[in-house]
């Protein structure tokens, strides 16, 4: 039995590159299965509707950023210098990635995705709160809550033109300080 897994990546693929200049909203899986090269019923193969292959869209998404994270840091002893280097891997993986304005400005308002991306930064902040603890922070958790959000806000801000701002990511920076 062959695997299904090419299949399932080449459907994942064509909705990133999809949502490079589309609208989450509007993302069918006409244009999915279409930008695949696939047929519409390889699509319901893999996924049962359309709400659980955006979940799994989005996943994807955060999974490969969360694994230039984790391996950005892996040496690194928690404090500033690791803070910031999970911060720029971060941005400059949204800044790599042309579904980034989708996957997390639209995220936000899907309602199916409500509680993937609550848990998504409730994950980023359990990650930042050892950087701000050693950073001397001793009521770290709300600290990282707000930072994860202005964190996502400047992936935003760098999508139009795609381009880091370093004033930016300094004030990231100067804010958990």
């Amino acid at each position: 039995m062959r695997s299904a897994e090419p299949g399932r990546r080449a459907l994942l693929g064509a909705g990133r590159r999809l949502l490079a200049t589309e609208n989450l909203g509007r993302l069918s899986v006409n244009a999915i299965t279409a930008e695949a090269r696939m047929a519409k019923g390889s699509f319901y193969q893999h996924w049962p509707s359309r709400e659980s292959y955006l979940l799994a869209l989005h996943r994807a998404f955060h999974d490969d950023l969360a694994d230039q994270v984790a391996t950005a840091i892996a040496d690194l002893p928690p404090g500033e210098r690791r803070l910031m280097t999970a911060i720029t891997t971060y941005l400059d993986g949204c800044l790599a990635e042309p579904a980034t304005k989708a996957l997390l400005v639209q995220a936000r308002t899907d309602a199916g995705l409500h509680t993937e991306v609550t848990a998504r930064n409730a994950t980023a902040a359990d990650l930042l709160l050892a950087d701000l603890v050693a950073m001397g922070w001793t009521d770290a958790e709300p600290v990282a809550v707000l930072l994860v959000a202005a964190i996502a806000e400047t992936a935003l801000l760098e999508m139009d033109p795609p381009a880091p701002r370093p004033d930016l990511r300094a004030a990231l920076l100067r804010l958990a300080r």
